[in-house]
């Protein structure tokens, strides 16, 4: 079966006549058979996937499950188990690791929130950052886990996640695979233990959802995911598995709609006089990553201006349809500074260090007509311009990318 059609066909035909699947949201079942309940009790604080009855909705519940399935079936992998949030199912995923070990080698830059969690010491792991060339030295006897983000929040960076599942070794690799989406890379297929997302962006696609995803190479791997959740508690909720099992039957579409946008926006801005740097998969040194590991570049792009985080922020002010907000994945397009949000938590000096410049805007785009959001730029450009431009500048981009329509002209 197809990509395309695995996101719209159900995991199991519906129960009786129903045309889609049922929303399950009681929190408790029956035991009519106490024994029945007894065994599926243990099974499920064993890890099991199935057992003969529910018991209760933190065990488990079919609407999760159903999600869960239709994850499984576009990684490619052997299970999923999912969570109520993208930061809860890596916490599980590190948690699961600790029996192995209290190291992780983690390549940065990543999330400021998984950043944050791996260096804490809320769970009692020591981490070594290490550059993809690095991780191989950077392996210990008590490495449990090695981390790596690609495409890298928010720098846009591609890893060669086979590459660094050969420097790992017998060490498994985890993958967050958030800006990708299943449709343009599966990290199991490169050898990859586990794929993360947080399913609250493209997965979901509506930002009206939070949840997080684990998909593993192995059955064993899902099992240890689910005894954890089971004794933490961080199970995702059932209306958002349902949110997020529909936003997966349009995830092909939305994806390739949403890449399209981007991919003009990139060429645009590369031509821009106040641009000063564009971060875009394809872009960077990795591009030989793309159409082998990653059949595409995205929706996500990063972009720096003359004028530093002042003329940043003031662009995002003058910004009239573009969302100034975090979170990405939305149909709609999101942009925010994430030496201010998303990446404050690290403090200047890692953010640095990682990569990250303190005037780089993150846009995730989203299905708006391209025009529209292009002249949302140029009209903030325009309006926050600290001085002309630069000598020899180019012509005006929108007189050469396209013309305003008036309203009722007929143009989509």
């Amino acid at each position: 079966m197809r990509f395309k059609t695995r996101c719209v066909a159900p995991p199991h035909p519906p129960k009786e006549l129903a045309h889609v699947e049922a929303l399950d949201l009681s929190t408790t079942y029956r035991t009519p058979v106490p024994e029945e309940a007894v065994d599926s009790i243990d099974a499920w604080a064993g890890g099991a996937a199935e057992a003969p009855n529910p018991v209760y909705a933190r065990l488990f519940n079919p609407t999760v499950r159903g999600f869960e399935e239709r994850m499984t079936a576009l990684e490619d992998g052997a299970d999923s188990v999912a969570f109520a949030t993208g930061m809860a199912a890596i916490s599980a995923l590190l948690l699961a690791a600790r029996s192995a070990g209290s190291h992780v080698v983690a390549v940065p830059p990543v999330y400021g929130g998984t950043h944050h969690l791996l260096t804490s010491g809320l769970l009692g792991l020591e981490v070594t950052w290490a550059d993809p060339e690095e991780v191989a030295s950077a392996l210990r006897p008590d490495t449990a886990l090695v981390f790596v983000e690609t495409p890298a929040n928010p720098t846009l960076a591609l890893r060669d996640i086979r590459a660094i599942a050969r420097a790992a070794g017998s060490v498994p690799l985890a993958v967050d695979s958030t800006f990708a989406t299943p449709l343009l890379q599966r990290p199991l297929r490169h050898g990859a233990a586990y794929s993360i997302h947080s399913a609250t962006k493209f997965i979901g696609g509506h930002g009206d959802a939070l949840g997080g995803v684990v998909t593993t190479a192995a059955e064993e791997g899902a099992a240890s995911l689910r005894r954890i959740r089971v004794a933490t508690g961080g199970l995702l909720h059932p209306l958002a598995a349902h949110l997020l099992s529909r936003g997966l039957k349009t995830l092909a579409v939305r994806m390739v709609a949403a890449e399209a946008n981007a991919q003009e926006l990139v060429k645009r801005l590369e031509e821009h006089p106040d641009v000063l740097q564009v971060f875009y998969p394809g872009l960077q040194a990795e591009a030989h990553l793309l159409g082998t590991q990653m059949t595409g570049p995205g929706a996500v792009f990063s972009v720096r201006l003359e004028g530093g985080p002042s003329r940043a922020d003031a662009v995002l002010r003058g910004l009239r349809h573009i969302t100034p907000a975090v979170s990405l994945g939305s149909v709609d397009t999101l942009i925010q500074r994430p030496a201010a949000l998303t990446h404050r938590i690290l403090g200047e000096e890692v953010r640095a260090s990682s990569g990250i410049p303190e005037d780089l805007l993150r846009i995730s785009v989203g299905l708006e007509d391209v025009e529209d959001l292009w002249e949302d730029l140029l009209r903030a450009l325009r309006s926050t311009r600290l001085s002309q431009p630069r000598q020899g500048g180019r012509s005006d981009p929108l007189l050469r990318h396209g013309k305003r329509h008036p309203v009722g002209s007929g143009q989509r």
